[in-house]
């Protein structure tokens, strides 16, 4: 860094190095330069000013050591070489709580390894940590360090990985070092101050001296809160392999030095403020595998050679002002995986600039201003599951060979030139979740195959020139969440079916066609959507008073029509605004704007005949009537099941009675009937399963859908009682959850001697049942078991931290986690969970033998540990192939009990030879091991176990 022209240094020399900087902490340090203490009484002393910790227990003196110290090599964590001298701290993933403020690093001469990552660390980085001369590893990332970087990291020049990363560090001086706040310290060091804020750097940034350290292979600051440029001197770090800065503030330009370094595979720079140019030579002279350049200010051209080497894996220049041409080596780098450009001004051709990719699973180029057509060779990107190119200007028509991408789950094309018609083809993509195809010129048919994706939950086809009917097939899409058709030449009446889409959550847009007809009364089953536009359409008759019992809608927009008749008085009809009835035939309400609907019955056409009135009035009013009724009959048998019903803390609620009274209707209708009739009165020919509360069936419904049913045994005894409990506590977890991970819950009926719940149907059962048979077995290959363990460590992080109050599942087996066709995880049956409250205790213990925590048989207080317990067991067992057993004794019960990946695995797959998937079952066999700890407070929580997976794609 250059030296401003204002700063006068007559007293320094440029040749003041680190060692002489910790020469002047040791000298002005309290404590004298021979009072060093020895190892163990270092550590104790770490350990006496931490709070106490159950994971520390072992750091003990022994009691028959006739010395006055003792062999600290068989604490926990500590590792010694031949010597007996510690070489290495080992606490990560331990939940190790407290500050670094007291660990006296001059005590630990020999220290090669401190790791301490994914901790619940306080406090800054002591200055005192630049004496570790010999270290060569350093992580502490992932805690809550507040603190500055110290300069004295300099001095350490065997390290050859440094990981800061995930805490709030940032690069400025220690303000420790300066007892009185102001530099006039009494030692003297205000000079020395002065001299380093001024000629080494500025708040927040890093320090130019990094450069010394040469043998550094991995610099991990990424999502902290560094600033100021990236230091010049980091292009001398010639061993340089991992340089990971992502996530910070770091302004101007990259160094051009960063392209010199010969050994760089993985440059991640993403999410700073820097700008300006690349460096035109980046990946001349090395083979990066990753090049993260998204969210910055960068301008001008992609650099030509980044993928030069031709291994370039992750690549992204997302959200700057990069111009001009797509690389020429990015046409014909065939090893990309990921690839996101999207929101640039690049050009080009895209069916001339951009090759084959066998391994490309996601690439977005949207919002640039690519031209050409959508090749046919996209076709032979095969494991592609992303293909985004909104908002570009590409023309031609859709060709079938994208269709045949059968792992395609999103594919968004909208706001280019594409013409001609949707390929009908388009119900190959099996697995696709969102289709859009907004602001073309796409004309011709809904294609009727598009009912077949099962999986779709987004679909906008708006804003285009598509004609004829609304495919009645598009009821069968189950899964669907926001659904637009607007703007388009449809004609026909709205299908009855799209009321069966009970999940549709966002939007329904049919506006701007020319839809005729009345609206269905079945759109009421749409209880969880927010947003309904009907608008400039010519759609008849009076609006259905279900309408008006659609809890969740927040918007409705039905102007521009032929309606008439009177306004429903309830729900968004009591808000909403009067242009959204606006310029319909003869609408009447309380609304101001509209006239009162007595005057529009006197004013009717007296031609109407007599026979015709009576349809209109008596049968809605007997239909009113008769599900008047039935409401009243379910309130009043839930308030007679439930009056005197305590909740936990022996207080009098009305939970049960509102949830009742909340989902009474599943899918909008009474389908007790059906079910009753779909299972021949609950026979066992129909039953998949069962449990300690109840048998599940199997229950095709009329329409096609296939539902889950748990019918819960009888409430009338003792035993009973507690399936009642248990099934209040299902109901009243599952309703308010949504997961891609938690089994979705439509439903729940109580009447005369069954109560059932109506759960989504999950293809292949339990994971226990699939372990439990070779075949199924050996098709649940190793990448699929680490997915399902991912998945279900993201269903309880969401449990544990994302809901107010927390939920404790407290049943985590193999029998309760589902896997449906594809082997996705769906953590099931919540007959035990609770919301969490501090403390709360049960007078039994709830969960299943071999998965419950050991601290539950004496303290009787279940926490989200207790999940986490449960969740090792089932890593274990994903593992194994079988419940781990013996395995988790052992674990208990010898303290430095040893486990080989290799000697742990499921025989009836071979071993993985990947080095990824490697990789990847060790993090399970690791976490497996953590999380089945028998101390709680050693556990990780479930956010660390899901931070960890996150860690581990991000490098691999």
């Amino acid at each position: 860094m250059a030296t401003p022209t204002h700063i006068q240094r007559p007293h320094y020399s440029v040749s003041f190095t680190y060692p002489v900087f910790l020469t002047f902490l040791l000298l002005f340090s309290n404590e004298p330069i021979n009072a060093i203490p020895t190892e163990v009484e270092a550590l104790l002393k770490w350990k006496e000013s931490l709070p106490k910790q159950s994971l520390l227990d072992s750091w003990v003196i022994s009691s028959n050591s006739t010395s006055s110290v003792s062999n600290p090599c068989q604490w926990r964590g500590i590792s010694c070489n031949n010597q007996s001298s510690v070489i290495q701290i080992k606490l990560d993933n331990t939940g190790l709580i407290g500050t670094l403020d007291h660990l006296n690093f001059s005590s630990l001469p020999n220290l090669l390894r401190l790791d301490l990552k994914i901790n619940n660390l306080t406090g800054v980085i002591p200055p005192s940590i630049g004496v570790l001369s010999k270290l060569q590893f350093l992580d502490l990332s992932t805690n809550s360090l507040n603190s500055t970087l110290p300069l004295s990291l300099a001095n350490l020049t065997e390290v050859f990985e440094l990981d800061v990363s995930r805490n709030s560090i940032h690069g400025s001086l220690d303000p420790r070092l300066f007892p009185d706040g102001s530099g006039n310290s009494r030692t003297g060091l205000k000079s020395l101050r002065n001299f380093l804020l001024q000629d080494t750097m500025l708040e927040g940034r890093v320090p130019e001296e990094i450069g010394n350290v040469k043998s550094l292979n991995l610099i991990a600051f990424d999502r902290s809160q560094f600033s100021g440029p990236i230091p010049q001197s980091i292009g001398n770090l010639s061993n340089l392999n991992i340089l990971r800065l992502n996530d910070n503030h770091f302004t101007g330009e990259i160094p051009r030095s960063i392209a010199n370094l010969k050994n760089l595979t993985d440059l991640r720079l993403f999410i700073n403020e820097l700008s300006g140019e690349v460096p035109q030579n980046l990946g001349n002279v090395s083979s990066l595998t990753v090049l993260h350049l998204a969210e910055n200010n960068f301008i001008g051209t992609l650099p030509p050679n980044i993928c030069k080497g031709g291994k370039l894996v992750n690549f992204s220049a997302a959200f700057n002002s990069f111009s001009g041409p797509i690389p020429i080596s990015l046409k014909n780098c065939s090893s990309l995986y990921r690839v996101l450009i999207q929101s640039n001004n690049l050009t080009g051709l895209l069916d001339q600039d951009f090759g084959v990719y066998p391994n490309l699973n996601y690439i977005d180029l949207s919002s640039n201003q690519f031209g050409g057509s959508l090749s046919p060779q996209w076709g032979e990107c095969k494991n592609l599951t992303l293909l985004r190119l909104t908002g570009n200007k590409v023309s031609g028509e859709i060709p079938n060979e994208i269709t045949q991408l059968e792992n395609l789950v999103e594919l968004e094309l909208s706001s280019n030139n594409l013409s001609g018609s949707i390929p009908k083809s388009i119900g190959n993509l099996s697995k696709l979740s969102v289709l859009s195809l907004r602001n073309n010129r796409l004309s011709g048919s809904i294609p009727v195959e598009l009912g077949s994706i099962e999986n779709l939950a987004e679909l906008d086809l708006s804003m285009n020139m598509l004609s004829g009917s609304i495919p009645s097939e598009i009821g069968n899409n189950v899964k669907l969440q926001s659904l637009s058709l607007s703007m388009n030449q449809l004609n026909g009446s709205i299908p009855f079916r799209i009321g069966s889409l009970v999940t549709l959550q966002d939007l329904l847009d049919l506006s701007h066609n020319s839809l005729s007809g009345e609206i269905p009364s079945l759109l009421g089953n749409l209880q969880s959507l927010e947003n309904l536009n009907l608008s400039n359409n010519d759609l008849s008759g009076s609006i259905p008073n279900s309408l008006g019992k659609m809890v969740s809608l927040v918007s409705i927009n039905l102007s521009n029509n032929n309606l008439e008749g009177p306004l429903p008085n309830e729900g968004i009809f009591k808000t909403a605004k009067l242009e959204a009835f606006s310029n319909n035939r003869g609408l009447c309400g309380n609304m101001n704007g509209l006239p009162h609907c007595s005057s529009v019955v006197n004013t009717q056409d007296d031609k109407e005949s007599s026979k015709n009135k009576l349809v209109k009035v008596l049968v809605p009013a007997l239909v009113g009537a008769f599900l008047v009724s039935v409401v009243i009959f379910g309130v009043v048998f839930c308030m007679f099941r439930k009056k005197t019903s305590q909740d936990p803390e022996g207080n009098t609620t009305m939970v049960r009675e509102k949830v009742f009274s909340n989902i009474w209707y599943f899918n909008g209708r009474i389908v007790y009937s059906d079910i009753i009739e779909a299972t021949n009165e609950f026979d066992d020919e129909f039953c998949i399963g069962e449990g300690g509360s109840g048998k599940v069936y199997r229950v095709e419904m009329p329409g096609g859908e296939v539902f889950a049913v748990k019918k819960l045994h009888s409430w009338d005894d003792e035993i009973g009682s507690k399936n009642k409990k248990s099934f209040e506590n299902e109901v009243a977890a599952l309703t308010e959850v949504r997961h891609r991970n938690i089994v979705r819950l439509y439903g729940f009926c109580s009447r005369g001697i069954h109560t059932f719940l109506v759960y989504d149907y999950i293809e292949r059962g339990s994971l226990a049942q699939v372990l439990r048979f070779e075949k199924e077995a050996k098709a649940f290959e190793w990448s699929k078991r680490v997915n399902v363990v991912k998945g279900i460590a993201q269903a309880l992080s969401y449990l544990h931290h994302d809901r107010k109050p927390m939920i404790v599942h407290r049943d985590v087996t193999a029998n309760n986690v589902l896997l449906d066709s594809e082997f996705e995880a769906h953590l099931a049956d919540f007959g035990t969970a609770r919301f969490l409250k501090p403390n709360m205790r049960w007078t039994a213990i709830a969960g299943t033998h071999g998965y419950v925590a050991p601290e539950l048989a004496y303290t009787m207080v279940a926490t989200e540990k207790c999940d986490v317990y449960s969740f090792g067991v089932v890593a274990f067992e994903v593992l194994m192939g079988k419940h781990p057993g013996d395995l988790i004794l052992s674990l208990h019960t010898i303290s430095d009990y040893k486990i080989e990946l290799n000697d742990i695995l499921d025989s009836r797959l071979d071993f993985p030879k990947d080095e990824k998937i490697v990789g990847d079952l060790t993090l399970v066999m690791d976490l497996a091991m953590s999380c089945s700890h028998k101390d709680p407070q050693s556990r990780p929580t479930m956010r660390n176990a899901c931070q960890l997976f996150e860690m581990q794609n991000e490098n691999s």
